[in-house]
């Protein structure tokens, strides 16, 4: 296991400006893929009368309008502090997520009651023809290489609603494997498969942005960081020369950001500006380590 003095020696922290670029890039890469895979899924789906690949399309195409949400707030997230946001702008990065979350539930929805359309009137259920199959297998494959890639990236950069975005492409890539299925019954005879694999899209779209809405919803409402990262800050802090001891270690998020308030116990002998070094010192230590804006710290007397 590493030490504490170990750790801080590692990046923990990637630059800005390369982190931006690198969020970018992997969306543009989305917005591609997705243009692609929309036009030909719902091209393809109205051919061949498949009500499951038309579903699937729409899924990318929500993911389309994901990608440019994800650009809009990762532009104005990077923007500095300024006189009404102290902190800066990354709770667009929150919101973001948000937004993301209430499209996905948009899209589920509809996904549902579209399907609900033709499971009540069966008859109207067309027979699928066999493209259909090879136009689903070929989004599967292309949506399940698009989230490994954009899930590394956002590892990489350790941005929260890269996240959500890449596990949006995995649930597209979830959905399109549905959609085969569907498919496959349909062609073999079970035309009543095609519609029930719609229904699952939907339900699986719609549960995940509940997730993600969820989610942000908290980070919004001023979440703690994780349990592990507050234990490592205080780990931390308490590794610190000259800190005898801390409490009212408090934590909330804004992006993917840590902001930090800290009570620190100080030898009462030592002189105001000892005691500011000391404080100092912590807050340059967990600010090295963690991915924490910033730490704020009282520093209080004890014997």
């Amino acid at each position: 296991m590493k030490t504490i003095d170990q750790s801080m020696g590692d990046e923990h922290e990637l630059d800005m400006p390369e982190r931006h670029k690198a969020a970018q890039r992997s969306t543009w890469v989305s917005v591609v893929v997705n243009v692609v895979l929309t036009a030909v899924q719902v091209v393809i789906g109205i051919f061949s009368g498949s009500q499951g690949l038309i579903a699937d399309g729409i899924h990318s195409l929500s993911d389309l309008v994901s990608d440019f949400v994800v650009l809009f707030a990762g532009h104005h997230s990077k923007r500095e502090a300024d006189e009404d946001h102290h902190y800066g702008h990354y709770r667009y990065e929150n919101a973001a997520s948000l937004v993301l979350g209430v499209i996905l539930l948009a899209v589920g929805g509809g996904m549902l009651w579209a399907a609900l359309q033709k499971l009540i009137e069966p008859h109207l259920i067309p027979q699928v023809h066999a493209i259909a199959l090879w136009v689903a297998l070929g989004a599967l494959i292309s949506k399940e290489l698009l989230f490994r890639y954009m899930l590394a990236v956002a590892q990489r950069v350790r941005s929260s609603m890269l996240v959500a975005n890449a596990w949006h492409a995995r649930s597209d890539a979830a959905s399109s494997l549905v959609v085969a299925l569907g498919i496959i019954g349909n062609l073999l005879g079970y035309p009543l498969l095609d519609p029930v694999a719609a229904l699952i899209v939907g339900l699986m779209v719609g549960r995940m942005g509940f997730s993600f809405a969820w989610d942000a919803l908290h980070d919004l409402m001023d979440r703690a960081a994780k349990l592990e990262e507050i234990e490592q800050i205080q780990e931390i802090l308490l590794a610190t020369p000259g800190v005898l001891g801390l409490h009212d270690l408090r934590t909330r998020k804004t992006g993917d950001l840590i902001i930090v308030d800290v009570h620190l116990e100080i030898k009462a002998t030592m002189t105001v500006a000892e005691g500011h070094d000391i404080a100092l010192a912590a807050r340059n230590r967990v600010m090295a380590s963690l991915p924490v804006l910033n730490v704020m710290t009282h520093v209080d007397p004890v014997q």
